[in-house]
């Protein structure tokens, strides 16, 4: 059986990756009290028929305090039962969740007797810290739309097959700030700018006129070459520790030329060799 816990700061998408789990036929269970988890595993394994091979539940910080800080010894005892359990963190920066409960006119579930929302935010990034730090999964949804985020658990959750790696290659704009959900993070502004090149600037490095002025630079052959050949060297490491994602984030300065093409070029190379691997440009819109 497959265990999903999904956790994370309220308004950064919990209820939509749910939903979307839940269409996907697993089964689900929102605020679930993390002391209770064992519990209710336990009733799911002593049925004798099983409705369900897969199920998901959400953890939120309105579990109690001491259980949250004994969240791993939790995992651990459920996972000698015998279950695979992927453990998904999802958060957004502050500025994105505040106008997110603005817009909907949504409660905080920890804001009462006047606590502002910026505070109530902060004490539940503090209370799912050790859930944070034992995620299999870091999601950042600050940029990410309700139909991006169903399309990202799909591809990334849904379909990675038991005991295979999900690699995402990722590009980005750090006139837009890093991503917090990567694992490795490849600064590619060194390489020459097809921004200068009047005729290139509008266009992206998935076009055929961006790709060619790329695949003349000798650095970009280069940069490529290295990332590409880390990425040989640290892939079976991942695989070896069990890890179930690997997130790797290609940045030039705004996200549309140099950093697009190297996430398509990584992203096209290793898919020979792995057998999940997709792709997102976070300035783009695409996934």
């Amino acid at each position: 059986m497959k265990l999903i816990i999904i956790s994370g700061l309220s308004g950064s998408g919990k209820t939509v990756a749910l939903h979307t789990l839940e269409d996907e036929d697993y089964y689900c269970v929102d605020n679930l009290p993390i002391g209770l988890l064992p519990h209710f595993i336990d009733r799911i394994l002593s049925r004798q028929v099983q409705l369900y091979g897969n199920i998901a539940v959400g953890i939120d910080a309105r579990s109690d305090a001491e259980d949250l800080r004994e969240f791993n010894a939790l995992i651990r005892e459920i996972q000698q039962r015998d279950i695979e359990i992927e453990i998904i963190y999802m958060q957004a920066e502050l500025e994105t969740l505040i106008k997110r409960f603005s817009d909907t006119r949504r409660k905080h579930p920890l804001t009462k007797k006047g606590l502002p929302l910026s505070e109530a935010i902060e004490i539940e990034r503090n209370l799912l810290k050790e859930v944070a730090t034992a995620a299999d999964l870091y999601i950042d949804t600050s940029y990410t739309n309700i139909h991006e985020l169903r399309s990202y658990i799909k591809e990334r959750v849904v379909k990675r097959q038991q005991a295979n790696l999900s690699l995402l290659f990722q590009s980005f704009g750090f006139k837009n700030g890093a991503p917090a959900d990567s694992d490795f993070v490849f600064d590619v502004r060194c390489l020459p700018n097809p921004h200068w090149e009047p005729s290139l600037r509008s266009l992206t490095g998935q076009d055929p006129e961006v790709i060619a002025f790329l695949q003349e630079q000798e650095d970009v052959q280069d940069m490529l070459e290295h990332i590409k050949n880390y990425m040989n060297f640290v892939i079976p490491k991942f695989k070896q520790q069990n890890r179930y994602y690997l997130t790797v984030s290609i940045g030039c300065t705004g996200g549309q030329h140099r950093s697009v093409f190297i996430a398509e070029a990584l992203h096209d190379e290793l898919r020979e060799q792995h057998k999940h691997v997709s792709i997102r440009h976070r300035e783009l819109g695409e996934h």
